[in-house]
């Protein structure tokens, strides 16, 4: 996620001060992704830098307002309208540990994918009943916080087919080569033959 562009989004409808920015962006996505206020003013600072903000004074309280600069405009119109790049995937934790998992010996797989699954699962019906929630609602502000939530969701739904497309490909690998032996299952297999 661009936390840069983010701000830089919110700005383009009117100048705001830091703690302003991070509640209008938690709001809109429904706090899936929370901002840290230092990550905000460290990235204006940035963006003032870089000359797509600048400080407009303060409000009555004294916080500082920033406001988009011209450059700033053609910056949020540019991510609006450039498709997210796909060419180099985000890190994913699950698919690093599966991928380790099955070269990693004493590992149960199969146990690793359930557990997964499972986690899955429940963060997937929590997302639907924040859905269901969220569709009842109106509003501009209801209709981001609904699409972060279709966007967790079919993001859930994918890892449960994959976990199941992992678990599928795992079993067949170990009928066409020598079974992974885990501890549990080697325990299991020694109480089985009453050694």
């Amino acid at each position: 996620m661009s936390v840069k562009q983010a701000l830089l989004a919110l700005l383009e409808q009117e100048p705001m001060y830091g703690y302003q920015l991070r509640t209008e962006f938690e709001a809109r996505t429904g706090s899936a992704w929370p901002l840290n206020v230092g990550q905000v003013y460290t990235t204006l600072t940035r963006l003032e830098r870089d000359g797509l903000v600048e400080p407009a004074g303060a409000d009555d309280e004294g916080h500082e307002i920033w406001r988009l600069t011209a450059a700033g405009h053609d910056e949020v119109a540019t991510w609006f309208t450039t498709p997210v790049a796909r060419t180099q995937p985000p890190r994913d934790e699950l698919a690093i540990k599966l991928a380790l998992a099955v070269t990693v010996p004493g590992v149960d797989v199969g146990t690793l994918i359930q557990r997964q699954r499972s986690a899955t699962m429940g963060a997937l019906q929590d997302y639907t009943r924040l859905k269901r929630q969220a569709d009842a609602s109106t509003g501009r502000t209801d209709l981001a916080w609904s699409l972060v939530l279709d966007s967790l969701v079919f993001a859930a739904e994918a890892e449960i087919r994959w976990l199941d497309h992992c678990e599928a490909r795992v079993r067949r690998e170990a009928t066409r080569s020598k079974p992974l032996i885990t501890p549990a299952r080697f325990e299991r297999d020694e109480q089985e033959a009453g050694r």
